[in-house]
């Protein structure tokens, strides 16, 4: 589409200037006269050009506002270059009057400009409902009657057919786990940061990501059935109630093109019984176009093209514009907690090692031996052990016990890295008071044996990143109210929740109960926004008034977002706030002068004045139309934030 409107914009610009050379208005300002033989024929053809080529966007848009019964910027424009070409053109061929061909090739080579220059400076439609797609598996192990494993098409499988999933893959489809063990990455779909411990009996939830195990599953179900086909069409939902919205400008337009209609109709009747019907249709014309001002179609993309560069430069992205021109309006933010808030990583919090031993041999036995493992709690100890410089052991005979935890031979003696269960089941005895502690931090944490016997344990959580602290803060003392919401357990929301300062926590809520809760967070009037990475948040950032994707997140959660944290940054939001604020200034600043020319122009354009000798004709219009966009131009490179 920026492609089209720049070769139509060249296009059209390249035919006004024979365009204007040959208007009759542009030849009487200039004081020259062009005479030759068929030069009305060829100032009708380049303007029909024009008109239809330069201007088949403008009436296609209006077709569909007026399908929808929504008057735009779109109709508006409609209303002025029909109504200018069909009067051009009986004044050229049929009857006496001034032609509006100039006014007709000027106003559609500006509004080109306009709609180029805010497609330039903003993305294109979301693709987030492509990219949930390219999430569900092609094909898969099917196993059929014989026992054998057959590739299939995801598409032809069918209920109560069997498949395998093998160690990494992702999981086809929801079905029930009839055979194997493993630990399920589900935390894109629902939040959790933790993956879960899954077996026989178990549901298994399709674009979930399988562990080291092999998995058999059962499938339930298939097509639009599935779980990840629920949240795709709730992103689809609430994507078409949302572009449904209009814009500063569109409402702008909206009403004057209701002023126009309006006034131009008793222009026509009032004129029609005083003079004639001639001068009555030039006057009605002249209010038609002249409630279409150049500046209006300015107005608006000259903001967004220097507050999208001002985003950029604060590492915003802005991918949809009338959500984040009302985002300084916001009551509420809502905020995802993994990778949003926290880092989406685990760090060591607590260590307590058994009496007899100590923290650093503590955490080198845990540290060698979860070098051998790619689990998020593995990762959290390595790096632990990597900040603190700590020596590594060497490791023999490695293994990794599905849901229970990781053995090695370390230095001669049998190390363990175990669960909570795994202590309980094998009737090892811990400090469960300090256990209990700790978990009710929302903390996980593991036990390390050495031949069986205990010699402490280590406390992990998502970290929270610094930012957050600042954010929740700034956004408290603005009133503004905030929200954590996760598909996490409720002991970890609330141990962030407290540490944060938060004014509401929602947890262990599936991606269709985040986007309901978002809901039921703007009933009221109030304004939410809400602040996500993972696909689990998709449907909740379309359903909120402004949805803001963390960059460093999924496709969909930035593909479906109005703007993205590049810098991965939740503190920027407070930058959207104040950028909007400031934006939204300049906009009712723009839309006022184009407004105010209209005030003046429309009653004049009318003959309200015609009996003392004063009317605005089309050179004098053009003039003022003129001045009133230079100086939204200027005040649109105004545009500053702190």
């Amino acid at each position: 589409m920026i492609k089209d409107f720049k070769r139509r914009f060249w296009v059209s610009l390249i035919l006004a200037i024979p365009i204007s050379y040959l208007s009759e208005m542009i030849q009487m300002l200039f004081g020259y006269e062009v005479d030759f033989t068929g030069d009305t024929l060829l100032l009708f053809l380049l303007s029909t050009i024009v008109f239809f080529y330069g201007g088949k966007p403008f009436l296609q848009g209006a077709w569909d506002e007026l399908k929808t019964r929504t008057p735009g910027m779109m109709m508006l424009i409609s209303l002025a270059i029909v109504t200018s070409y069909v009067y051009s053109t009986l004044t050229a061929f049929f009857i006496e009057g001034s032609d509006f061909f100039f006014e007709l090739a000027t106003l559609i080579v500006i509004m080109l400009l306009g709609h180029w220059i805010e497609m330039k400076s903003i993305m294109g439609a979301s693709k987030a409902l492509e990219e949930l797609i390219k999430l569900m598996p092609k094909e898969a192990h099917k196993i059929d009657t014989t026992g054998n494993i057959v590739e299939v098409s995801v598409e032809d499988l069918l209920p109560g057919d069997q498949i395998l999933v093998k160690s990494g893959e992702k999981i086809p489809l929801d079905g029930e786990i009839f055979e194997g063990e493993s630990n399920v990455d589900e935390s894109m779909l629902t939040g959790e940061s933790v993956p879960v411990e899954k077996g026989p009996g178990m549901e298994a939830i399709g674009g979930a990501v399988n562990g080291e195990g092999v998995l058999k599953i059962k499938v339930s179900k298939t097509g639009k059935d599935t779980y990840l086909s629920q949240v795709i069409q709730l992103v689809s939902d609430a994507e078409q109630t949302k572009s449904k919205a209009q814009g500063f400008a569109d409402i702008a337009a909206k009403w004057l093109f209701y002023v126009a209609v309006v006034v131009g109709v008793i222009t026509l009747a009032y004129w029609m019984t005083t003079v004639d019907f001639e001068f009555a249709l030039e006057r009605m014309v002249t209010v038609l176009i002249i409630a279409c001002p150049h500046a209006l179609g300015l107005a608006g993309p000259l903001v967004t093209s220097r507050s999208t560069s001002i985003a950029a430069k604060k590492g915003l992205l802005i991918r949809n514009r009338t959500p984040f021109e009302s985002a300084w309006k916001v009551d509420r933010v809502v905020f995802d907690k993994t990778g949003t808030l926290t880092e989406g990583n685990f760090g060591v919090t607590d260590v307590h090692p058994n009496k007899g031993a100590n923290e650093e041999e503590l955490l080198k036995l845990a540290y060698s031996v979860e070098t051998q493992s790619d689990h998020p709690i593995a990762k959290g100890i390595v790096k632990e052990g990597k900040e603190r410089g700590l020596e590594l052991y060497e490791v023999k005979d490695y293994q990794n016990l599905t849901g229970k935890g990781l053995v090695a031979q370390v230095n001669g003696a049998e190390i363990a890295v175990v669960s909570p269960g795994t202590m309980r089941a094998n009737h090892i005895s811990f400090d469960e008071e300090t256990y209990n502690k700790l978990a009710a931090q929302g903390k996980t944490v593991v036990f390390v044996l050495k031949d069986n016997e205990l010699q402490g344990m280590i406390a992990l959580a998502d970290i929270i990143r610094e930012s957050s602290y600042h954010v929740i803060k700034a956004l408290n003392e603005r009133g503004i109210e905030t929200v954590m919401m996760t598909g996490d357990n409720s002991r970890v929301a609330n141990y962030v929740g407290e540490k944060l300062g938060l004014s509401k926590v929602i947890a262990e809520v599936l991606p269709h109960e985040k986007s309901n809760n978002v809901k039921q967070l703007k009933q009221g009037g109030k304004k939410v926004a809400m602040i996500g990475d993972g696909i689990n948040d998709a449907p909740a950032l379309a359903e909120a008034d402004l949805g803001i994707a963390i960059g460093a997140g999924t496709d969909v959660a930035i593909e479906t977002a109005d703007v993205v944290l590049v810098n991965s940054n939740p503190v920027d939001i407070l930058n959207i706030i104040k950028l909007s604020k400031a934006s939204s200034r300049k906009m009712v600043q723009n839309l006022g002068w184009a407004a105010g020319y209209n005030i003046i122009a429309i009653p004049l354009a009318a003959g309200v004045l015609y009996n003392i000798g004063i009317v605005i004709t089309p050179a004098i219009g053009a003039v003022v139309m003129s001045l009133s966009t230079i100086i939204c131009a200027i005040n649109a490179q105004l545009l500053k934030i702190d």
